[in-house]
């Protein structure tokens, strides 16, 4: 059965009038802003977007500049927020703009769409919070806010489950403030009527409406498909330094965090003695290995459970250029380049998935 959220609307602006975050993005709501900031937001937790926005408008303050940018620079203003389709996809999309909207962000929902990266959800938002377009903007926290609201036990990670709720909404937007709705929707997921762990339902403005609420079923809902276990895959990480600096290579340009570098590694787990072993069929001669420890990082679809190991090669001229390990025996160095902590931290995008390993760096 259909839900009508109109009643939704003066609680919810009023509430956000009162208890917006303030955000830099919300302070300077212009087109540009608002899709680096939602393109940013995708999986990612407001507090830890905030520097990585500051950043990243700073080094590349319009459109043109994101156009130009050099990829290098692109993945290491992204470094640590994963995902990184996402800027890669923000540069497709600039050069796109520059070319055939003469660098102005084009104001029409339908035209976004269109944009490489950007979905129903973020046209809605670029195009409701910067042109006060009345469209929605239906993301994970809109979608659990107003399912609980009409105690749908809709799966909401169906695509005609998200469509029927855009139109739904699309019906109803206040057509003087449709930004300000959409963000009270997100903002109220965000901060009340939360993913994970009980809702806050005392504080929720429209705790009256929700229909969830009144038969004591909110935990029930959202209705989500569990999801596969996620496939495990053990890895070797090594942290090759030789005079102050370290070994790092670049990773495939498809595939899991692809054109990223990345530390040396092995696949599985090696104990002390089969890395020595390892190292001796490469002949590479080294004088120090120190177990680093374990460590876990948790992909979308992939665990990977690490061993890391610090290893220290001998000095030597033959080694010292990087451009020489094509020609030399260890096979384990032919595809990397070694750099001081400093070129690491400023030049090379590394993923925090190596996090617990680059801290040795410091």
């Amino acid at each position: 059965m259909k839900y009508d959220y109109t009643n939704t609307i003066d609680y919810l602006l009023d509430w956000y009038d009162l208890n917006a975050r303030i955000l830099p993005w919300r302070e300077n709501p212009k087109p540009y802003y608002v899709w680096i900031s939602e393109i940013m937001l995708q999986q990612t937790r407001v507090e830890a977007v905030k520097s990585y926005f500051e950043r990243f408008i700073t080094t590349l303050p319009d459109i043109e500049a994101l156009a130009n940018a050099k990829e290098e620079v692109l993945l290491k203003l992204w470094e640590g927020l994963g995902y990184y389709n996402r800027v890669r996809n923000l540069q497709k999309a600039a050069k796109v703009i520059v070319e055939d909207y003469n660098k102005e962000f084009p104001g029409d929902y339908n035209a976004l769409q269109k944009l490489p990266g950007i979905g129903s959800y973020t046209a809605g938002a670029i195009a409701s919070i910067a042109f006060s377009i009345p469209e929605p903007a239906v993301d994970g926290n809109v979608l659990r806010v107003l399912k609980r609201v009409a105690e749908s036990y809709d799966d909401i990670t169906k695509e005609k489950v998200k469509k029927e709720l855009e139109q739904d909404l699309r019906e109803i937007m206040p057509k003087d403030r449709p930004g300000d709705y959409n963000q009270s929707l997100m903002e109220l997921g965000a901060t009340i009527c939360i993913p994970n762990g009980r809702p806050l339902c005392e504080k929720c403005p429209i705790m009256h409406l929700c229909k969830a609420f009144r038969n004591g079923v909110q935990m029930q809902i959202p209705v989500k498909p569990e999801k596969k276990p996620r496939k495990i895959e053990h890895r070797t990480i090594l942290l090759i330094e030789q005079d102050k600096t370290y070994a790092i290579r670049k990773r495939q340009e498809k595939g899991l965090l692809a054109g990223l570098w990345e530390l040396p590694s092995l696949d599985g787990q090696l104990t002390e003695k089969k890395l020595v072993d390892y190292l001796i069929t490469q002949e590479l001669r080294y004088d120090k290995i120190t177990p680093l420890g374990e460590a876990k990082h948790i992909f979308s679809h992939i665990e990977w459970h690490m061993t890391g190991y610090y290893v220290r090669i001998q000095c030597d001229e033959g080694l010292r250029e990087a451009e020489n390990y094509h020609s030399l025996k260890p096979s384990l160095l032919s595809s990397c380049v070694f750099a001081d902590t400093k070129k690491i931290e400023t030049d090379y995008a590394l993923p925090s998935a190596y996090g617990a390993f680059l801290k040795y760096l410091k």
